[in-house]
């Protein structure tokens, strides 16, 4: 084994002498090779004392990584998205750590980070419990004290074959028999434990000062079903306490605000092994359904939009030219009628194609906004589904734009004017815009997905937008912006698409008559502001905690009596408020009318309508709110006029 930065080289005119350049333009030159540790010492025992780790010309190094030539350098401490990553990567080892402490037979595996957080996967006979996790936190918290410094060494494969063989870790000796022999591999050790990994760490345990163990779960060996199941033990860890305070406590309140209780409580939906994956809409959730689609659509028609229906079932062979059978047919169902293969619309876009291909189009019938309702199913895995979050049957507020290429940055213009205008109505004020580009599977030249990806940037920047770059994670036909909402607990939803494709028409034979006579290919912008409506009300019904505004509720009044005298009267009521287009419910139950009041609040009711004896007499409503404001005693007309005015304001927040 070769320590990294072991041996310093010499120059034949003398000791080489690196200038370091640093993220704010400033220099640095030592008399000799420097590690990262030393050039942040340089500039202040504070940042020594912080740093994670440094970049070093673009690439994430340990502190102890030796430079030895000219390099720019940004010293990474835990303010940065790279350095929490690197803490929740060196967490993961010290679970490992303190596992293999705790238990010697344990055999470790892989522990990669994931969103907050990270897990490690265990072979172990003993099945861990909820106080063994809380006996490894507490192993974990003894091994930080220690505070284990973290080194690294350089190996080949077949050292690291021997050695991890030599302690019994088989399932890393399995890893690395997976790797090219020529790789060069590293082990990172702290104390008596040791890890393969590409790095980099903290420089030491002690700087690992906030975790918390979650949750254990089954988990097979390489995610294949056919492979034995290991144990995974999840976690979060954050740069310090007062951060993993605040995670945890979002975390409670993301259960709290779970949209399959808030949907039993409210009777909005409900699923069935009989249809995984896809929802049964009750009469509550079907309003807020419909009203979510009808606001789509009036705003859409507005806009210029042409709404369109398309088949559901259509010959796998439209799949095929259009790309979506190579790239994703293991996602598709597919049926068999008379001797020809079918499959069930996973999405619109080549349907909407031969509608445009229909007749002979001129450029001055550009642009053309084809928008559909239509019903797509996707056959998501069984454990991916969650809810309304991820189904298998759904419907997009799908759209596409067919138009010129001098007219993209126009409609792009266009389309995100509208789709920030809706955010607001639905009570997302904050978005996130990403640009996400070429993935490695994907149709096309690279030099289309350049002029793709600029006509996008180029868009986004003549909006005023700004936005950060997702490298990889384009569709496979183009380019494409996300728009990620955040809701009201702080969470990010990635909603919206503007997804740029000039493949797909020309696969599928779409032109129009150019000025000059000549036949050209549309540009096609697939576009969504919603995405799934199934997951947006999922997102809806957390953002709001199923307290939705007075548009969107199911049932924006229920007018109750205090006794029998009061019946006809809030029948009467009832339907004059259903007249005005009020969802409306009365309630004549036998009951008190605290009772009624505090069932119909958990009900999360907008509005809470009495009628009394006096209430009868001079034709008046005592209005309440859900959270309990009590408005008084109006007039129908007054309250009316109240509800109507909240409804035009819809989710806005006013200012």
């Amino acid at each position: 084994m070769v320590v990294v930065g072991g041996s310093i080289p010499l120059v034949p005119n003398g000791l080489i002498m690196p200038v370091i350049t640093l993220p704010d333009g400033t220099t640095k030159t030592f008399d000799s090779p420097v590690t990262v540790a030393q050039v942040a010492a340089s500039i202040g025992a504070g940042l020594a004392k912080a740093a994670i780790a440094g970049k070093v010309n673009d690439k994430l190094v340990d502190t102890f990584y030796t430079i030895n030539d000219d390099a720019n350098l940004r010293i990474i401490t835990d303010r940065d998205p790279e350095g929490l990553e690197i803490i929740r990567h060196s967490t993961a080892h010290l679970l490992a750590h303190a596992v293999k402490t705790l238990y010697p037979t344990a055999q470790v595996t892989i522990g990669p980070v994931i969103e907050n957080g990270f897990y490690y996967d265990f072979a172990f006979s003993h099945t861990f419990t909820t106080e063994d996790l809380a006996k490894i936190e507490a192993k974990m918290q003894e091994i930080v004290e220690q505070n284990y410094q973290v080194s690294r060494k350089e190996v080949s494969r077949d050292e690291a074959i021997k050695y991890f063989r030599s302690i019994g870790e088989e399932y890393k000796v399995r890893i690395i028999e997976d790797i090219s022999a020529d790789e060069q591999l590293s082990i990172y050790q702290q104390g008596d434990f040791a890890d393969l990994c590409r790095g980099p760490h903290v420089p030491s345990t002690g700087m690992l000062k906030a975790f918390k163990l979650t949750k254990v779960s089954g988990a097979y060996w390489r995610g294949d079903s056919k492979n034995e199941m290991l144990q995974r033990v999840y976690g979060t860890a954050w740069k310090d306490k007062k951060a993993l305070e605040e995670y945890l406590k979002q975390q409670e309140e993301i259960e709290k605000r779970d949209h399959r209780k808030i949907a039993k409580n409210m009777d909005l939906f409900h699923f069935q092994d009989i249809a995984a994956g896809m929802v049964f809409w009750h009469e509550n959730g079907w309003a807020i359904y419909q009203q979510v689609k009808q606001y789509i659509s009036d705003r859409i028609a507005e806009d210029g939009y042409q709404q369109v229906a398309t088949p559901q079932i259509v010959d796998l062979d439209l799949w095929r030219r259009s790309g979506h059978w190579d790239m994703f047919g293991e996602e598709m169902f597919t049926v068999e009628s008379d001797n020809r293969q079918y499959a069930v619309k996973p999405m619109n876009c080549p349907c909407h194609v031969q509608i445009f291909n229909q007749g002979l189009r001129s450029y001055r019938d550009l642009p053309i906004r084809l928008a559909e309702f239509g019903y797509l199913h996707r056959n998501e895995l069984s454990g991916a589904m969650h809810g309304l979050m991820r189904v298998r049957q759904m419907v997009q507020d799908d759209a596409h734009i067919f138009c010129a290429e001098d007219q993209i940055q126009e409609e792009s213009a266009r389309f995100i004017r509208l789709l920030i205008d809706v955010y607001k109505d639905f009570g997302f004020n904050e978005i996130i815009v990403r640009l996400a580009t070429r993935p490695d599977k994907r149709l096309g030249t690279d030099a289309l997905w350049d002029q793709t990806e600029g006509a996008l940037a180029a868009a986004l920047k003549s909006s005023g937008l700004t936005f950060e770059y997702r490298p990889g994670e384009g569709a496979f036909y183009g380019p494409k912006v996300e728009f990620h909402l955040k809701d009201s607990i702080g969470r990010t939803w990635q909603c919206g698409t503007l997804q740029l494709d000039y493949a797909m028409p020309g696969r599928l034979d779409a032109y129009y008559i150019a000025e000059d006579g000549s036949k050209k290919v549309p540009v096609m912008l697939h576009r969504a502001i919603l995405g799934s409506l199934e997951r947006f009300l999922g997102i809806l019904i957390e953002h709001y905690a199923g307290k939705f505004p007075v548009w969107l509720a199911p049932v924006q009044a229920v007018i109750m009596n205090i006794t029998d005298k009061q019946a006809s009267y809030v029948e009467e009521i009832s339907r004059e408020l259903k007249k005005h287009g009020l969802r409306v419910k009365s309630d004549l139950r036998n009951e008190k009318i605290g009772f009624k009041i505090r069932e119909h609040t958990l009900e999360n009711v907008p509005y809470l309508l009495v009628a009394g004896d006096r209430e009868v007499e001079n034709r008046t409503l005592s209005v309440r709110t859900q959270d309990g404001k009590d408005l008084g005693v109006m007039p129908v007309d007054k309250y009316l006029e109240l509800v109507k005015a909240e409804i035009q304001r819809r989710g806005r927040v006013e200012t």
